[in-house]
């Protein structure tokens, strides 16, 4: 694969890694970091770019529905616990956006409880950032 289908390739993957859809963005890292290794810079920044932007497209879905839906009443007990969560730490919490399981709920949540969008932006990067580093030193 080319070096600028990769690129595509790894943003598309790490934007939908980042939403509620499952993906796992760190395999198409890996395989684009073995195939391009002179780009492992400009590949860290759009894996971390797609990423961010994603897991912000799942916090404007929460944003979106906190109209439709009370807060005080979440649904699924994920949503709990991420907005208890969020409310005891605040956006700092989404840190932890990169984390399996946990990860869309959080960004879910702040959304939902209409944090700040360019502070929840800014420690969703940060986490997402954090993250593909250590996969980028591995590899």
């Amino acid at each position: 694969m080319n070096e600028e289908a990769s690129l595509w390739a790894l943003f598309g993957s790490s934007f939908l890694a980042a939403t509620l859809l499952p993906g796992g963005s760190e395999v198409v890292l890996f395989a684009v970091l073995k195939l391009h290794p002179e780009q492992s810079a400009l590949a860290l920044g759009i894996a971390t770019l797609g990423n961010t932007l994603g897991g912000m497209s799942t916090w404007l879905l929460g944003w979106l529905l906190a109209k439709r839906y009370p807060l005080d009443q979440p649904r699924q007990t994920k949503q709990q616990r991420a907005i208890a969560q969020l409310k005891k730490w605040g956006s700092p919490l989404l840190l932890l956006s990169w984390l399996p399981i946990v990860g869309d709920p959080l960004c879910f949540a702040a959304g939902w409880l209409r944090m700040n969008a360019v502070l929840s932006a800014l420690f969703i990067g940060a986490g997402k950032a954090a993250r593909y580093a250590v996969i980028l030193f591995v590899v």
